[in-house]
């Protein structure tokens, strides 16, 4: 019986890590979560992951051959494999491959969530053939994975891509990370509710949403309004997508990509976001750049993009090294 690669993709969150096993084709052969305890160490989540990951391998038929481990976490490092300094986790700086190492006899990789969705475009989604794209995640925050010339560029420290970070007004708006005026706080499911809140208190047009708490109130609900022809959602939709195609276009004059795939909560709106999106940056495009670049969404099915990714980056590095 010929033997079929697999690799195990693991996404860690602050709620929950979800992992899987992979095959090169992008196929899920199993897939499983557990909670991450975010108050725990690092060494307590994984101590946990080993012991649910080996049942799941006994449970496999005799022909999968388990051949790497690709980690997608928040604040990873790439060069280092570790952990540093998580939002949401307590645990300060830690050696992730290290760790796996000690339970598993296979390659390992860590990256940021985000990055891991960009390779993951490349091995199995809306990327597949490009070598030069950016991918731009539009949850609670904004995430960005760069390729150029089919590598995804880390720079000089591992965390090189941090497009949500970009300045869009000086002074702007209080950002999680501690600087004000980011782009995450405009362009993210949590940024156009705050949108919608400015639009609200400067204006008396009627909406449905004005029945909402801030707390009540999600990018869907905004989303759900908008496609009834609510003033305020449609202005909202279109401030954000001013916002991020005004962005996007310095990142083209950066790299040059073939194109930007949206993916994540927000994106989900689909032409509500693509259309503005792709309005604005084109109209703020060095003509060089003009009618160049698509705006697509991700070519990922929906519930297991980051399984996906994380088990991408694995298998692009396993890649790496039969090249060598």
């Amino acid at each position: 019986m010929s033997k079929i690669d697999i690799t195990l993709g693991i996404d860690i969150g602050g709620t929950n890590t979800v992992f899987g096993f992979i095959d090169k084709t992008g196929n899920i052969v199993a897939e499983e979560s557990i909670p991450t305890h975010s108050s725990e160490e690092a060494e307590m989540l994984f101590g946990r992951l080993h012991i649910k990951i080996e049942e799941m391998l006994k449970g496999l038929p005799e022909n999968y051959n388990f051949v790497g481990i690709g980690v997608g976490a928040p604040n990873a490092n790439y060069y280092k494999g570790t952990v540093e300094q998580p939002p949401n986790l307590n645990w300060g700086v830690v050696n992730i491959v290290e760790i796996l190492k000690k339970y598993f006899d296979v390659p390992a990789a860590i990256t940021n969530d985000a990055n891991a969705a960009a390779i993951g475009e490349m091995k199995f989604g809306a990327a597949k053939g490009m070598k030069d794209f950016i991918v731009i995640t539009l949850g609670t925050g904004l995430g960005s994975g760069i390729v150029a010339d089919g590598d995804l560029i880390y720079g000089a420290d591992g965390f090189a891509g941090e497009v949500g970070h970009v300045n869009v007004f000086i002074d702007g708006r209080q950002c999680g990370c501690g600087k004000k005026g980011c782009l995450e706080t405009y362009a993210s499911a949590s940024g156009i509710r705050r949108t919608v809140f400015e639009l609200l208190c400067n204006s008396i047009a009627p909406s449905s949403l004005r029945d909402l708490s801030f707390n009540q109130m999600t990018s869907k609900s905004i989303y759900e309004a908008a496609i009834k022809g609510d003033e305020i959602a449609l202005k909202a939709f279109d401030y954000t997508g001013k916002i991020l195609g005004l962005k996007l276009a310095d990142s083209v004059a950066h790299t040059s990509p073939e194109a930007i795939i949206l993916f994540g909560g927000l994106a989900n709106a689909g032409d509500l976001i693509t259309v503005p999106v792709k309005r604005y940056m084109e109209e703020n495009l060095l003509p060089i750049f003009k009618n160049k670049v698509k705006i697509m969404l991700s070519g990922l099915p929906q519930g297991n993009t980051a399984i996906l990714g994380a088990s991408a980056l694995i298998w692009n590095e396993l890649d790496k090294i039969k090249k060598r």
